[in-house]
């Protein structure tokens, strides 16, 4: 007898539901004559507290005479007695009665070994129900062994041929089913203790596993051994449960059996926990489900989804390939979600199909982008599916909550996704026409879960990462390009389409000081979240020294000593160009990169012949020199990546020749559009592609300067005032004079008084813009007070600048700092005069 029970009977419910009937005493001593024949449900009796209640109850010799009134009289008075609902909730199917035949009692192993017993009971109920019967709202069709409720207790052969009736609306009734029902296979027990792997299997556990009783040596490893490796990572989530994971489990595996055979084997286990709440065992029973596999096509279009699922990288690939699947090939489902568990909602990835109108009112209602969430409380019976780990099948016409009901009106399949011993998603798939669930396609269902559960579980760790150097990327380039006096400057970026989809391809524009503008486009080795994170060191430096003032071949220098300091064995090309936006003047280095090309207004083009350096990163001393070229209004700059230019199907030169075709057709009115078509058709790319334009129009009005050193004498501010003064006199500036003096007045005393070194006053007018700058030797910025005391004679000269400028800022540059101060002038037309240029470095 299994878990030493010595009789047992089935109680289910009559057609009406107001009786529970005797289905079939069984036993090994033959059928004792004086079982009760039927309980009233709503009747006070132990069978009908347990059936409306949902509990297991455990009865002892003191019970009251009406508790126990399942025992026949055949049965000693002091045995105790168990009694067990068949089902859960929402698909209640019955009583399982058990008498104690060892005189000990129930110890909890022994209640949690008849509660799994008992699920088991519940599973062969539903999996022998005859074609065309229904199975109930949330019920779960389990494969395994012969399909009948006496069959289902595997507690002996001795039964009623004909006396099991069928399931159907989540209650049994008259409908019988075959003789052949009452035939059974073995059904094992197992007890893991987890903290030392050590496992006690009696006889049957080990004979489905083809192993001698007296050679098992009760180690885990010895039964992992038997089993398919494909199926070692689910058993393994139950030889180690993590947190978290749930405290009743359902699964198949495979066995290979000596003659090289494979047995599908059954398992149910329940972890129990010590009184820490940390697991401490595993009680299971096991039993063969061979019969009930799927047929040899079925096998193949599994094998085929499993090939399908082996190719996806993300969790949307991974819903796309069940959508697939499910619609046509295996069960021709007519509507399929796939969705993850965030917490307590349904995070769904893929609806087919996707018209919102095609699905539920709470799903279209929940529905904030693309996909909807819907909380898992609005589906309670999916909800119980997921903890249960178990597939549910729903005939037409069940009773579903209306976040369900609407999904598969002719039939639905709710499908947990377990992984690593948690269920991390569920699949839903549903039927508009009548549709039959036979216990061959439960099986189906079941092994595709197991096999999305855990391409699911590699593509989100997939998509955490990819999200993860997605986000670095994005925040390391720039979100947007700076307007440009007397140009246009466009980018275009676009990711590997393998690996991570991420890489190093980098660009940036640079403002710089008097009117000139830093471009620059470079190339980290490598498409990964490390090369992501050197791209962004190496820009963000680029940019550094670049806005400190240094020349072109000095910010390159310097970055390449940086990348080598890093200690990395990664290494990056890049390509610097400093552009006077009013002259037209460009100075370009190149770092192991490709060299720019021009577009001339003319529609010619040409690639400029530049020496260049090595790559950065490589030698510390490497030499980096400067190529000049001169742009004319009308002229396209492009700095490109190679992954525009070259593939394993396309080579270099052949890439460069057709960029410049590309560029000599394009029309550089919409730079944006220009970019554009150079990108191509955006097909798939084995590199990143990074793209900067920049269209120089020049300036529509040159703007005139004048500068002025001064000197550290007592009357320098005075000498720097009367500059300023003759100056705005000759660009016909009368308005804003005053305020432009004071301005000079504070930021000439300030650099005087709190630096050393050399000071130089640089004033600038472009159209309605003057620009007032006082350049010195110090990189300390100046400090604005917070409190100005009003019996203090200083310390508000920066509050004045502020009070009196447009805008005003600080820069660095080379050795130093620039402050500068802007107005909006109205200058009266005339001559500039002598003004215009640079006064004479010696004074006025």
């Amino acid at each position: 007898m299994f878990a030493g029970a010595r009789l047992a009977a089935v109680y289910a419910p009559s057609r009406g539901g107001r009786e529970l009937r005797l289905v079939g005493p069984v036993g090994e001593s033959g059928v004792p004559p004086d079982w009760p024949a039927g309980y009233a449900v709503s009747g006070r009796s132990a069978v009908a507290d347990a059936y409306r209640g949902g509990r297991a109850l455990w009865l002892g010799p003191d019970e009251p005479a009406e508790r126990r009134a399942a025992v026949p009289g055949a049965v000693a008075a002091d045995a105790s007695l168990g009694v067990l609902p068949i089902g859960a909730d929402d698909r209640r199917l019955g009583c399982l009665v058990v008498v104690d035949g060892t005189g000990e009692g129930f110890d909890t192993d022994r209640r949690a070994f008849l509660e799994l017993y008992a699920e088991q009971v519940a599973a062969r109920i539903e999996a022998g129900a005859t074609p065309g019967a229904a199975v109930g709202p949330g019920m779960t069709a389990a494969p395994g062994g012969a399909p009948g409720a006496a069959a289902a207790a595997g507690i002996g052969a001795a039964g009623r041929p004909g006396a099991v009736p069928v399931a159907e609306g989540g209650r049994i009734h008259g409908g019988l089913l075959p003789d052949h029902a009452l035939a059974t296979g073995p059904l094992g027990s197992f007890t893991l203790a987890l903290h030392t792997g050590r496992i006690t299997a009696d006889p049957s556990m080990l004979e489905l596993v083809d192993i001698d009783p007296g050679e098992f040596d009760g180690r885990v490893e010895t039964l992992l051994a038997h089993a398919v490796p494909d199926d070692l990572p689910t058993l393994m989530s139950l030889v180690e449960p993590g947190k978290g994971a749930p405290a009743s489990r359902e699964l198949e595996f495979r066995v290979r059996r000596p003659s090289g055979e494979l047995r599908w084997l059954r398992l149910r286990c329940r972890v129990l926990e010590d009184p820490a709440g940390r697991p401490e065992r595993v009680l299971g029973v096991v039993v063969d489900a061979s019969s009930l596999r799927p047929e040899t096509d079925e096998v193949a279009l599994v094998q085929r989804l499993s090939a399908a699922l082996a190719a996806t990288m993300t969790a949307r690939d991974v819903a796309l390939a069940v959508v697939e699947a499910l619609r046509d090939p295996l069960v021709g489902a007519d509507r399929v979600a796939v969705a993850g568990l965030e917490a307590d909602r349904l995070v769904v990835t893929v609806l087919d199909p996707p018209d919102p109108a095609a699905w539920p009112d709470i799903w279209r209602s929940e529905w904030r982008s693309e996909w909807p969430d819907t909380p898992l409380r609005a589906l309670p019976t999916l909800a119980t599916a997921l903890r249960e780990v178990r597939v549910g099948l729903c005939p037409a016409g069940a009773e579903l909550e209306p976040a369900l009901e609407g999904v598969g009106p002719g039939g639905l399949a709710l499908l947990p996704l377990p992984a690593e011993g948690r269920v991390i998603g569920a699949c839903l798939a549903g039927w508009d026409a009548p549709h039959e669930f036979g216990a061959e396609e439960r099986s189906l269902l079941t092994a595709t879960a197991g096999l999305v559960g855990q391409a699911l579980r590699r593509a989100h760790a997939f998509d955490a990462q990819h999200e993860l150097a997605t986000t670095l990327q994005r925040s390391l380039l720039p979100r947007r390009l700076p307007a440009l006096a007397g140009g246009v400057a466009v980018a275009r970026y676009l990711p590997a389409m393998v690996g991570l989809e991420v890489g190093g391809d980098w660009y940036d524009v640079i403002p710089l000081s008097d009117s000139r503008v830093g471009l620059v486009i470079g190339d980290v080795q490598g498409h990964s979240a490390g090369a992501a994170t050197i791209m962004g060191q190496i820009r963000t430096a680029i940019r550094a020294y670049a806005v400190e003032g240094h020349p072109p071949d000095v910010v390159v220098s310097h970055a390449n000593r940086l990348l080598v300091g890093m200690e990395t064995d990664l290494f990056a090309t890049c390509c610097y160009v400093e552009l006077d936006m009013e002259e037209g003047d460009a100075w370009i280095v190149r770092a192991g990169h490709l060299a720019p090309l021009l577009r001339h207004p003319d529609g010619a083009t040409e690639e400029i012949e530049t020496e260049g350096g090595l790559p950065l990163g490589i030698l510390a001393d490497a030499d980096y020199p400067i190529t000049a070229a001169g742009l004319v209004p009308g002229t396209v700059l492009a700095l490109l990546t190679d992954g525009l230019v070259e593939s394993a199907a396309l080579h270099l030169e052949d890439g460069m020749r057709r960029m410049r075709g590309l560029l000599a057709a394009a029309d550089p009115s919409d730079a944006g559009r220009m970019a554009d078509g150079l990108l191509g058709d955006g097909s798939r790319r084995d590199d990143d592609v990074a793209l900067l334009l920049l269209r120089y129009d020049g300036t529509s009005v040159r703007p005139i300067r004048a500068g002025w050193t001064v000197w550290r004498l007592p009357d320098a501010v005075m000498h720097a005032r009367r500059f300023t003064a003759r100056t705005l006199r000759g660009w016909g500036v009368a308005e804003e004079a005053d305020a432009a003096l004071l301005v000079v007045s504070e930021l000439v005393t300030n650099a005087l008084i709190h630096t050393q070194g050399p000071v130089r006053l640089d004033l600038t007018l472009a159209g309605d813009r003057m620009r007032i700058a006082v350049t010195d030797a110090s990189p300390r910025a100046p400090a604005k007070p917070v409190v100005a005391d009003w019996e203090s004679t200083g310390g508000r000269g920066l509050l004045l600048v502020e009070a009196m400028s447009a805008t005003w800022g600080s820069v660095p540059v080379s050795g130093g700092k620039q402050v500068w101060s802007e107005f909006v002038v109205d200058p009266a037309p005339g001559p500039v005069g002598a003004g215009a240029g640079a006064a004479p470095p010696g004074g006025p």
